[in-house]
């Protein structure tokens, strides 16, 4: 039986998605609070209903360079997933390894991470909460973004690396697990159009970065993996300098599991991001 086949028999749910209603002006969001009456963000979300795919029963087939996702099992060493110290000091080293069996990369550089707890009718990023899952089909680097953070964060040899291939890979792995409640959404890489890949403005107080917000196609692909661990270690890639066909850019989104149970804890993650480097 073909992959596509199996594809077609594999458990699913029905779930909204939020994708980006079609807009003439490019979308721009605040990392911070503006003055009284001034939004924001001028995102404006566009709700669709979707089937997300149970990938678990054909994880063994997909690949970061053609669905442009993979799920990884490794047991990290880290004890306190809310002690910043110890996440740079262990699991950033973890990564680097993990990352580097799973690409064959010749160096991979770490450059953030966010943990994020869910807490019920708060906005990612208000005063006073943790950061908070993102229910919004986006990428978070682009065409232009990628190379601009290999920029930023290693001026030194920035150039010479960007004559090598370069990638940009998230590690999101659940805190606690099983993971039941506001999982992650991954959509097909392969099922994207370049077209409805939206240049974004995400503006800090010191720097303009720029995602990828994604408009609507019934033909987009998606998949979740049901019930995380804590050991398992969902790979989605965000950038790829690579133009031969691969994939490049993997849209994600939270999403509200039908199937959730109404006492299942929050959702407590944390992901990290990666620039990846291969020589050559």
């Amino acid at each position: 039986m073909s992959l596509r086949s199996v594809i077609e028999v594999l458990p699913w749910v029905k779930a909204e998605l939020n994708y980006l209603a079609p807009t003439r002006e490019k979308p721009r969001t605040y990392t911070y609070d503006l003055p009284a009456g001034q939004p924001r963000t001028t995102v404006v979300n566009e709700p669709h209903e979707v089937q997300v795919t149970d990938a678990r029963p054909i994880l063994a087939d997909v690949s970061l360079d053609r669905e442009g996702f993979g799920l990884i099992r490794q047991r990290s060493a880290v004890r306190n997933f809310y002690d910043d110290g110890e996440i740079e000091r262990v699991y950033y080293p973890e990564a680097v390894q993990l990352l580097k069996e799973a690409t064959g990369a010749d160096r991979v550089h770490i450059f953030d991470h966010t943990v994020r707890r869910r807490v019920t009718g708060a906005e990612d990023r208000g005063a006073n909460v943790p950061r908070q899952p993102v229910p919004r089909v986006h990428v978070d680097h682009t065409e232009a973004s990628g190379p601009q953070r290999v920029r930023d964060l290693l001026p030194d040899t920035a150039e010479q690396l960007l004559r090598g291939r370069v990638q940009i890979i998230n590690l999101w792995r659940p805190i606690r697990g099983p993971l039941l409640d506001a999982p992650l959404a991954v959509c097909d890489a392969q099922t994207v159009r370049p077209d409805q890949l939206i240049p974004s403005d995400l503006v800090y107080p010191d720097r303009v970065g720029e995602t990828y917000s994604v408009t609507f196609d019934p033909r987009h692909r998606w998949y979740y993996v049901p019930a995380m661990a804590a050991d398992e270690v969902l790979l989605l890639k965000c950038y790829d300098s690579k133009r031969d066909g691969r994939s490049r850019f993997t849209p994600h989104s939270a999403f509200t599991d039908p199937t959730t149970p109404s006492d299942a804890p929050p959702r407590e993650s944390i992901e990290l991001r990666a620039l990846v480097f291969h020589e050559g």
